[in-house]
């Protein structure tokens, strides 16, 4: 209960801003959004005088501790507050990495409100995303040509008004090559071949179904495992991944990663096992490492795109 009342104080307090200084806003699921947002939030602070907003659904969301005098930030929960907050947003802008905005329980807000959706991955708009998952926006942050010519190809085949597409690139990836040469990981004679497990999530789970015998082959095999889950997976599988951990965690060669947003298992590792996810692009093309796939069904039923 004292939470609601937090998450209900704190938009009471964006809503009583001055119009001006919630003209831009952002919004972040959580912690593992921040890198996606980060690099637009520092720019606009650095090189205008624009004040932002940053509202977020996740206390440990690093985006909540900037300190800039033109930056506010908001924790709001993840259900009802936040629902009503985006049907009552007064803003110009809303900027965020959430896609499915107005499918589902969260909805465009009722003012004039200029929506922009940034990428949190590189994977396919169609392959991947649910059917409609970015027609409710105005503009479009690509992260790569392939990405403007889906949505176009979305556009036309459904007959939906064209949107504002640029070409904005991915800072996660420029991020994984930038740090590259410093967090090379040095291998000593002694050292195991180091298994990095990151899939998607979906009905078919990597970890849920298979992450037990996959991980026990690759510990019993004189492997090292870091098994680092989608938040998805976190969320909704939660009992698999307790036993997984209370199966391995005693080995001294496994780690688990409740985190997607930090980097150093993927400069540490050798290898990464994954299925759909865009994890899998960004190790690939950031730091030219082998992936591994398992094929298993698309998180999404692809059946809706026809």
């Amino acid at each position: 209960m004292f939470k609601f009342f937090s998450y209900l104080k704190n938009v009471i307090s964006f809503n009583q801003l001055e119009p001006s200084k919630r003209e831009i806003v952002f919004y972040s699921e959580g912690k593992n959004y921040w890198v996606h947002l980060k690099g637009l939030v520092t720019e606009l602070l650095d090189k205008t005088d624009c004040c932002v907003c940053y509202v977020s659904s996740s206390a440990d969301d690093p985006g909540l501790q900037l300190i800039n005098e033109n930056f506010s930030s908001f924790l709001i929960d993840e259900g009802w507050i936040r629902n009503w907050w985006f049907e009552n947003l007064k803003a110009n802008l809303l900027i965020t990495s959430m896609p499915d905005i107005h499918q589902y329980q969260v909805k465009r807000s009722k003012f004039p409100v200029h929506y922009i959706y940034v990428q949190h991955s590189l994977v396919s708009k169609h392959m991947v995303y649910r059917k409609g998952a970015f027609d409710h926006y105005d503009s479009i942050f690509c992260a790569a040509p392939h990405h403007i010519k889906e949505i176009r190809a979305i556009e036309s085949h459904y007959n939906l008004p064209e949107k504002a597409l640029y070409q904005h690139g991915y800072s996660r990836l420029d991020s994984i090559i930038k740090n590259a040469s410093d967090k090379q990981h040095v291998k000593t004679q002694n050292n195991k071949p180091h298994v990095l497990i990151a899939p998607s999530w979906g009905e078919v789970n990597v970890v849920a179904d298979y992450g037990q015998p996959i991980i026990e082959n690759l510990l019993t095999n004189n492997y090292k495992v870091t098994l680092r889950p989608h938040p998805q997976t976190i969320k909704f599988s939660s009992d698999k991944l307790d036993q997984i951990k209370a199966q391995f965690s005693h080995n001294p060669y496994f780690k688990y990663e409740d985190s997607i947003d930090g980097e150093d298992s993927l400069h540490q590792s050798d290898l990464m096992i994954s299925d759909w996810s865009g994890a899998a692009l960004d190790y690939a093309f950031g730091l030219g490492k082998p992936v591994l796939f398992i094929d298993v069904p698309r998180k999404v039923n692809n059946s809706e795109y026809k």
